[in-house]
């Protein structure tokens, strides 16, 4: 099964669900509302959606929520040449980061002093509220996954040991196109994640080269905050980032940037200059 939120010609916002490859349009005003419903899955009915008369949003607008593994890929880990963690690298995100899959992204600065980079990611959708769960039940809460990338102002990142500043950038991190349900993908299976740069592809992973899979990032994640239906666990992101190149390479405005995962879908975003 497949959800997404869109933005109807009237400025509103809906939860839409996939039904034998026709979109139904939801009561709920985004995926995470729809979520919060126990019988969501028996409830949908709905009229059939618009289809080219909505513009799809980012799956959910706004988690209460958005947790981030870093160093997360075993190839990314040794690219950066670090020891592999013995417990998952966190940082947060703030509803405000989120865009859509097609939107075009600002650079927020100067391109030659932000260090503006790509990182391609496999978001998980959580669909049922967790507290202290132990990895089976962290992974029956999973309502699905969606492709992110979590764009880094790296001149800011590295200001400080802490990475916040420079994650946390408004409209700086894509979400979407759809959610697709575990019934459909398993991340386990090793599905690509590829980021191509105006049509170069930079990064290529699988998503059974995490260190710390979803049920156990969700699980451990529990252990310390509650997590809500809507909210969103970022997985980290595979190797070929551009402050890893020799010598690093950076975003311009004008640029390009596809993120895919087999089996869920592609983002497209243009880097657009910085404002003056």
């Amino acid at each position: 099964m497949r959800l997404r939120t869109v933005f109807t010609d009237s400025g509103e916002s809906r939860a839409q669900v996939r039904i034998d490859g026709q979109w139904y349009t939801s009561s709920a005003s985004e995926v995470a509302s729809l979520l919060t419903q126990p019988d969501w899955r028996s409830t949908l009915g709905g009229q059939v959606g618009a289809g080219s008369a909505e513009r799809v949003a980012p799956v959910v607008l706004n988690p209460t929520k958005i947790v981030c593994c870093g160093h997360n890929y075993r190839a990314h880990i040794e690219e950066l040449g670090h020891p592999t963690p013995q417990f998952p690298t966190l940082f947060a995100k703030f509803a405000d980061t989120l865009t859509a899959w097609d939107s075009d992204i600002a650079l927020p600065g100067p391109a030659e002093s932000v260090m503006f980079d790509w990182e391609a990611e496999l978001a998980v959708v959580v669909g049922a509220e967790l507290r202290h769960a132990d990895r089976d039940t962290a992974r029956a809460a999973i309502a699905g996954y969606t492709v992110a990338n979590d764009f880094s102002v790296r001149s800011w990142q590295r200001r400080t040991p802490q990475w916040l500043q420079g994650k946390a950038f408004d409209a700086t991190t894509p979400l979407g196109p759809e959610l697709v349900t575990p019934e459909e993908i398993d991340p386990a299976d090793g599905l690509r994640i590829t980021c191509r740069v105006n049509g170069v592809q930079e990064q290529v992973g699988s998503t059974d080269d995490l260190v710390f899979d979803a049920p156990e990032l969700l699980s451990y994640i529990s252990s310390f905050t509650t997590l809500r239906p809507g909210d969103l666990v970022l997985t980290g992101t595979p190797g070929g980032v551009g402050t890893a190149h020799k010598p690093p390479r950076y975003l311009c405005g004008g640029d390009v940037v596809e993120t895919e995962i087999e089996g869920i879908g592609v983002l497209r975003n243009r880097i657009t200059a910085a404002s003056t």
